[in-house]
């Protein structure tokens, strides 16, 4: 995704909402921009309604941040325009306000279905705010402004008040985010997963994801995107590349050139004898080709596809290798064709188990040991490709190919 787009908030200015009565009256007030300490606050009138109705609220040029914090107190927190950046949203919504569409993946890559299958996305998840200027530094916030350009945090959402006496929050299910250690590259090592709130301060994990309690402020981190960020929604993660860091990942032209390559090898099955080739991405992942490579993945064996072996009482993708009786799944390989999340443009070497997707090593060991969040408290490795929970000890296995005998 390429984020371009208008400036839309900036800095926050908090307005108290209160209901003195019990006759639903409420009083919009705010200190006012030439406010003098001491002074009384500027009272623009009473509204007779909800709590969560105001002149802030049912104004759509006015982006606010409702917080309730009971049934008869509200603060509301107004934002101006701020011509030095640029805000883009995501969430599950595909309403014009966001940006990037996203739905729940389930393990195997699809989006999740059927009627059980209810969403844990938030429709407005998150918002990404952009400097204008270099080196275009990139913020990521909890929650989005819905079509009337608000946030509501309901009474059950963590909330409080900051030491500087204003106002944050967290969303339902959370905006989780980590960081690699040593940048997107081929030294990187899997971060800490840390919690944004509303207002872009960062947090320990709350005991469940929607825990009412919230974490510990982390001081000395912030919530600017880094190279190889990723950004989980509770129901999909997303992994944030920079322009500088795509410079450095494999490109299509060298994916492609490195299947050529090892097509080039005449790699054969060991036991059929028969020459295997990886299958042009042109033609989508659908059944596999007659020449396919098949792996078994618990030891790397790489074979043509076969109907023998099968251990069924095992399992119905079980089989036995013939060269070293393991027992285990054995898959068809497909070559991984993102190169967003490869970190390097090393050779193709190396399959997740138990999909069979085909990376390099430092690609696929880095992913084998980078845990995804999963559940309310869960965290388990998936293959990038296509969202696969990895299996076995190591997540990933060396292909073993033979070549030609001639």
């Amino acid at each position: 995704m390429v984020l371009e787009g208008n400036p839309e908030v900036g800095s926050p200015r908090a307005s108290d909402l209160r209901h003195p009565g019990t006759q639903g009256s409420c009083v919009l007030s705010s200190p006012g921009e030439d406010a003098q300490p001491g002074e009384e606050p500027i009272k623009y009138g009473e509204l007779i309604s909800t709590p969560l109705v105001s002149k802030a609220l049912s104004n759509r040029g006015q982006h606010s941040i409702s917080y309730t914090l009971s049934r008869s107190h509200s603060v509301i927190v107004e934002y101006t325009h701020d011509s030095d950046t640029d805000m883009f949203q995501i969430g599950r919504s595909t309403e014009n306000m966001i940006d990037f569409v996203v739905t729940d993946t389930s393990p195997g890559g699809g989006a999740a279905e059927g009627p059980s299958a209810q969403s844990t996305i938030s429709r407005y998840a998150c918002r990404i705010l952009c400097d204008r200027r270099p080196p275009y530094t990139a913020r990521i916030y909890a929650a989005g402004f819905d079509a009337s350009s608000n946030i509501f945090l309901g009474e059950r959402a963590a909330k409080w008040r900051t030491p500087d006496g204003l106002m944050d929050g967290l969303t339902t299910n959370g905006v989780l985010v980590m960081h690699p250690a040593g940048g997107f590259s081929e030294d990187s090592a899997p971060g800490v997963w840390r919690e944004i709130s509303v207002c872009g301060n960062v947090y320990t994990l709350r005991d469940s994801r929607s825990a009412q309690q919230r974490g510990k402020l982390v001081e000395n981190e912030s919530n600017v995107l880094q190279d190889g960020s990723l950004i989980d929604l509770c129901g999909a993660t997303l992994l944030w590349r920079t322009p500088a860091g795509l410079l450095r990942a494999p490109t299509l032209k060298q994916l492609e050139a490195q299947r050529q390559e090892a097509n080039a090898a005449r790699p054969q099955c060991p036991v059929g004898l028969s020459t295997l080739a990886f299958p042009s991405p042109a033609r989508g992942r659908t059944a596999p080709d007659k020449q396919q490579p098949w792996v078994y993945v618990r030891c790397g064996h790489v074979h043509g596809y076969h109907g023998w072996g099968c251990r069924r009482e095992r399992g119905p993708q079980e089989r036995e290798c013939p060269l070293c009786r393991l027992v285990g799944p054995y898959v068809p390989l497909w070559l991984g064709q993102e190169a967003g999340l490869c970190l390097d443009p090393g050779p193709p070497s190396h399959a997740f188990a138990p999909c069979g997707h085909v990376c390099s090593e430092k690609t696929a060991r880095y992913w084998a040991q980078t845990p995804l969040p999963h559940g309310t408290h869960a965290f388990h490795a998936a293959c990038p490709f296509c969202g696969a929970w990895l299996t076995g000890e190591h997540g990933c296995v060396r292909l073993i190919f033979q070549g030609p005998l001639d």
